[in-house]
């Protein structure tokens, strides 16, 4: 066995991990969040995608929807199921934020109520504040 090289399992590149732990669906996009400068190792940014990670590494990464903060607990083998690549990580990642309400976004029925009746369209139409097309 080559001695510069660590033991097989101990350490694994980033892409894969990343791979591996279903935080990315192909190596491909791995690769290319990680070299956008989208995640960070023990808090330095990585942007090599042969960056070697290890057992107890936080890595933050960069998402679309939110951040995550995961803490690797073992390597990959392979791209399983979401039950096993659970068991990759622990998910440090803290809750998202609730959003406050804004009466500016459109309101949402109960699924199945079917269409606003007319005293109901009325009523919005009076909350919105939109002139009543009937009154001449």
């Amino acid at each position: 066995m080559d001695d510069k090289q660590p033991p097989s399992g101990s350490r694994q590149r980033i892409d894969k991990w990343l791979f591996f732990a279903r935080v990315a669906k192909s190596r491909s996009l791995a690769q290319e969040r990680v070299a956008a400068g989208h995640v960070s190792v023990n808090g330095q940014k990585v942007r090599q995608p042969s960056h070697q990670v290890k057992v107890g590494d936080r890595l933050d990464i960069a998402m679309p929807e939110r951040d995550l903060v995961l803490v690797v607990k073992l390597p990959g083998e392979r791209r399983g199921p979401y039950q096993e690549a659970r068991l990759l990580y622990e998910d440090l990642t803290p809750p998202p934020e609730k959003k406050p309400f804004s009466p500016s976004e459109p309101g949402v029925r109960a699924p199945g109520a079917g269409r606003p009746t007319k005293k109901e369209r009325r009523a919005l139409d009076d909350l919105r504040g939109e002139p009543d097309w009937s009154a001449d």
